[in-house]
């Protein structure tokens, strides 16, 4: 090898050590205490974990909470000191409850080699999630104890049970008000008896009620809903319950789980908000500028340590979510895709300031993120017969996600034309901008000019993480005979 060629070969070496390499316990900037967020992986292309694990130390974050135990995401947090609250699926929940043998098995294979000398803070299993949502028709219910007792029983076995605490995200309709005044909460009658059963287990084991709570979905699912209550600081709505007001339904709803609480003999059992969040595309009230205003009004709550009226002081809050996941279902809507702070590509959508101070500024995107090339796939501006499109678009939003093309979302506005090339181009994308993936009965072309048009964004997908991994196998191992040759 020239001199040049080696020179170069470093060089390409230490630039991607830089980019992956964590200075042991380094920290970004402050964040509001208690503050948390939610890493999803229903993605169809996936940053690198040390890329996302960065982007979450740059911006101060000390708490993370995983839906999965994805082996290489959570050795990303190796060194990190960051808390890791790991996940178990709603469909491992029959498994793990109904032998205990399969519960040690995946906590040896899933959580010890990460704890015993891997370097991670794993501080809590998430046994399923939102399990007795009421859109499940009882799928859960009768599992979701015996596995979390399961889990308990396997920590315990594997010396862990002081360390990691189980626990279970619920959502807030376990609980309700018939007349939306918080003291008048209660647990649904439909699963009292295994809530009870719950509670009873989480304060033995000193473990938290996890709960999501969506502003957002009271404003979103109903028409009379008061627009302003679904945000903090408006003034626009009060609600007077006993000798106590309350300004916005996060603080309402937060409220009313802990009368259900303490109805069911339980009042001291303390309260984590697993995931609050505020989508920014694919509905009405689902855009960057809400979303800004929402997380603004609760952070800064957060910041002064306010809690509610019936829990003042610091409570612990995951926001959900980091980045948006274009595999997500869209049952609930299509704003389910569009929960992130941060793009597909870790870049920011809006200001916001996790101190909770206020500041108008970007939060820090993603570094090292690599792109595939700067081309879309688009309608041939020399078609003639447009009454062809209809065809291939759906064919293409059935392959890719167009939730962007709804009413009230960012590509709303778009002509025929523009919509079908929208189209087009995600579905190009999602398969790794391959040319057979815009022909489209030889409707689509491939443009060198980006076409993105006012708040309607076509994006370049990313080279994904086990994509990536692929095709630098090679160089890697290159990387690495230098290193131990020469070092």
């Amino acid at each position: 090898m020239d001199s040049s060629a080696d020179f170069l070969t470093w060089s390409l070496c230490l630039v991607l050590f830089l980019a992956l390499w964590q200075p042991q316990g380094a920290q970004g900037t402050q964040t509001v205490p208690g503050l948390g967020i939610n890493w999803g992986s229903q993605v169809s292309h996936p940053l690198n974990p040390y890329i996302m694990v960065n982007l979450l130390k740059d911006n101060g974050f000390t708490k993370v909470k995983l839906f999965e135990a994805d082996s290489w995401t959570v050795s990303a947090f190796s060194g990190t000191n960051i808390e890791v609250m790991v996940g178990i699926p709603n469909v491992l929940l029959a498994h793990l409850a109904d032998n205990s043998k399969h519960a040690e098995n995946w906590v040896k294979n899933n959580l010890t080699k990460h704890l015993d000398g891997g370097g991670v803070n794993i501080r809590y299993v998430a046994v399923g999630n939102e399990a007795f949502l009421e859109s499940y028709n009882g799928s859960y219910i009768k599992t979701t104890f015996p596995a979390m007792v399961n889990v308990q029983k396997a920590l315990e076995k594997a010396g862990l049970g002081d360390k990691v605490k189980v626990v279970t995200p619920l959502n807030a309709d376990v609980y309700r008000s018939p007349s939306n005044l918080p003291s008048h909460g209660d647990f649904r009658d439909d699963i009292y008896d295994e809530m009870k059963k719950i509670l009873q287990f989480l304060s033995e084991k000193n473990s938290p009620f996890v709960v999501n709570i969506y502003p957002f979905l009271n404003l979103h699912q109903s028409i009379d809903f008061p627009e302003g209550f679904a945000f903090f600081n408006t003034g626009t709505k009060t609600i007077q319950d006993n000798n106590l007001q309350y300004t916005n339904v996060f603080d309402a709803n937060f409220d009313t789980l802990v009368w259900a609480l303490k109805k069911a003999g339980h009042s001291d059992l303390k309260i984590m908000v697993g995931e609050v969040g505020w989508p920014t595309d694919g509905a009405q009230y689902a855009n960057p500028s809400d979303a800004e205003k929402f997380y603004k009004g609760l952070l800064k709550q957060m910041a002064n340590k306010k809690g509610t009226p019936l829990r003042p002081g610091v409570i612990d809050i995951y926001l959900f979510s980091v980045s948006d996941e274009d595999l997500k279902s869209i049952a609930p809507g299509n704003f389910e895709r569009h929960w992130g702070i941060f793009r597909y590509d870790g870049k920011p959508k809006f200001a916001i300031d996790f101190s909770g101070q206020g500041v108008d500024k970007m939060p820090l995107g993603a570094k090292g993120v690599q792109y595939q090339d700067r081309q879309w796939c688009v309608v041939n501006p020399d078609l003639k017969n447009q009454s062809t499109l209809g065809r291939a678009l759906d064919y293409a939003c059935g392959g890719a996600d167009c939730t962007s093309l709804g009413f009230f979302s960012s590509c709303a506005d778009l002509s025929v034309v523009g919509n079908a090339s929208f189209a087009f181009n995600q579905y190009f994308q999602v398969r790794d901008q391959s040319v057979e993936a815009c022909d489209f009965w030889g409707l689509g072309t491939i443009v060198k000019e980006d076409p993105s048009n006012g708040t309607c964004f076509f994006p370049i997908e990313i080279v994904s993480s086990g994509r990536r991994l692929h095709k630098l196998t090679g160089f890697l191992i290159g990387c690495l005979l230098m290193f131990v040759t020469f070092m």
